[in-house]
């Protein structure tokens, strides 16, 4: 399923086959929370923005409207038209980003909708199944994902319920996997390393969960508050016990840096809200650095975005004109704004694959690594 095609120091190059087709890695997953890109882009959108794989919510697609209609519907291939490969989480970031309205037990955790606050319960087993139902290609074990910082003896509690609760994922996705009536019986389960930013806690919980030979592998609960440099520590004292042969990927980041230097530590899949939050905001990517397209000094700018990018944005719009659009309050702004951002982030991981390909992805590494997370 997955082969490392090429490798320049721990950075790797590689193809990751799914039933939904063959990922090219790196790669960047473009979040589709509630099976769309926030900001008006379609899936249709997402071939035109060099998208691989679309990466969607657990929890909200069970609250609105419901994984047993979506499977009704075909999957959520069919429901959203996109039909590549698609990763669904398992829910368990709302057991972080939702404490207010959650109780953690050993069997799952119940928690308060934030849609109406009726009482759901999701554990292992009811999240392999909501998954199952969603028909995704990638499936992610359900974990606890706890907030930094946290005591030491909490997080290594956190990790050795984490490991049963993917031991209790693995076996009930086996089950699913062989029904008759099942949407994808080639979903595949990754497990997701935890630990907080204790290495000791890290190294040992990874070791565990490879023993289990899943599909992939991610790690989780990093870019939630602490510096990038405990981020990159963490990844490089995890990397060496992460099996070599499975694929690897780092939830939740991050900026075009944060890519990048963890690219260079051995990371092959990543996801992030933040080019489209950001763009929603007018806040855009560029080979030059961070602009923000609200600032008077583009008001009468005819020059595109960014002149080195051929998306769609940049083709056809001036940064006047895409201003105007914010001031104006049309939505159009965001639509425009979100396209170029991710095809921003698609060009960089494209831009990535073809520095391994050439083995001067250390030269690309020391010129771009700073210079796309700068503000310009």
């Amino acid at each position: 399923m997955f082969k490392v095609i090429k490798k320049e120091n721990n950075a790797r190059r590689g193809e990751f086959q799914t039933v939904h087709g063959t990922v090219q890695t790196p790669a960047f997953m473009n979040v589709a929370t509630c099976g769309a890109i926030k900001g008006a882009v379609s899936a249709y959108d997402l071939k035109e923005l060099k998208c691989q794989v679309q990466l969607c919510n657990t929890y909200h697609l069970h609250v609105r409207p419901g994984d047993k209609l979506i499977r009704e519907l075909g999957g959520l291939h069919d429901f959203t038209g996109w039909h590549g490969p698609i990763l669904t989480d398992s829910g368990g970031f709302q057991v972080f980003s939702l404490a207010g309205l959650r109780k953690i037990k050993e069997e799952g955790v119940y928690f308060a909708s934030h849609v109406d606050g009726r009482r759901i319960f999701m554990g292992p087993e009811e999240s392999m199944q909501i998954q199952s139902n969603l028909g995704s290609t990638i499936a992610m074990a359900f974990d606890e994902c706890v907030e930094n910082p946290a005591t030491y003896e909490y997080a290594k509690n956190s990790c050795e319920r984490t490991y049963r609760w993917l031991c209790r994922c693995k076996a009930e996705m086996e089950r699913l996997n062989a029904l008759p009536d099942t949407i994808n019986k080639n979903q595949m389960l990754f497990g997701i390393n935890q630990g907080c930013t204790f290495e000791d806690l890290r190294i040992e919980h990874m070791k565990k969960i490879a023993e289990l030979d899943l599909d992939g592998y991610a790690i989780g609960g990093l870019a939630v508050g602490e510096p990038k440099e405990v981020m990159y520590s963490v990844i490089s004292a995890v990397e060496p016990y992460m099996p070599a042969d499975k694929i690897r990927y780092l939830m939740g980041v991050g900026t075009p840096g944060n890519i990048i230097e963890a690219v260079s530590r051995g990371v092959d899949l990543f996801d992030c809200v933040m080019p489209s939050r950001n763009a929603r905001h007018g806040h855009l990517f560029t080979w030059n650095g961070i602009i923000n397209i609200n600032n008077a000094k583009y008001e009468r700018d005819l020059s595109p975005v960014d002149e080195n990018c051929d998306c769609p944005t940049c083709r056809n719009h001036s940064r006047a004109y895409i201003r105007h659009l914010f001031k104006s309050k049309e939505m159009l702004a965001m639509r425009l704004c979100v396209m170029h951002n991710l095809y921003f982030y698609n060009t960089l991981l494209e831009k990535i694959r073809a520095a391994l390909d050439e083995g001067s992805f250390e030269e690309f590494k020391n010129k771009y690594a700073e210079l796309l997370d700068t503000r310009i």
